[in-house]
């Protein structure tokens, strides 16, 4: 009897935010870890990334917001450039490792999904996503956030 070879693709890893890893990246110099992201990451079915690293802003950083389409940090100083360039190296990670899937920060001005805070750093959410999650999403990766049941 022969078994033929399972054709079926499989399926790729999934792209995680580096501070739901377990990293210490975010703006406070934090990490937010996940359980489940953690355990994705040590089996080896999940790449962690941060795209504020990536794009160049160091951490500790002020803390950033979207308003109007815009990033801003507390000082009203513009960090979109740097949002979007580590949005662009995320999404070309993602292609490269084949990433049909992401888990990433809830609210963040990179990662939220869903709801991101205002720009008025005063705590309010607005519907939207942030740069790296609207990114994704228009590439057509299925994006969830750690707050979501199916993110492990």
């Amino acid at each position: 009897m022969s078994h033929s070879p399972d054709t079926r693709p499989c399926p790729g890893p999934v792209l995680v935010s580096a501070c739901l890893a377990g990293q210490r990246c975010r703006y406070d110099g934090t990490a937010s870890p996940d359980p489940r992201v953690m355990d994705l990451v040590a089996r080896g079915r999940a790449i962690p990334f941060c795209p504020e690293i990536a794009g160049g802003l160091p951490t500790p950083r002020p803390a950033c917001e979207l308003r109007h389409g815009r990033v801003v940090d507390r000082d009203g100083a513009d960090r979109t450039d740097a949002f979007l360039r580590g949005a662009e190296q995320g999404l070309d990670l993602a292609r490269l490792a084949r990433c049909d899937r992401a888990v990433l920060k809830a609210r963040s001005p990179s990662c939220g999904l869903g709801h991101v805070y205002d720009g008025s750093f005063s705590g309010i959410l607005v519907p939207g996503h942030g740069l790296f999650a609207a990114m994704l999403l228009d590439a057509g990766v299925h994006v969830a956030t750690e707050e979501d049941r199916e993110a492990g």
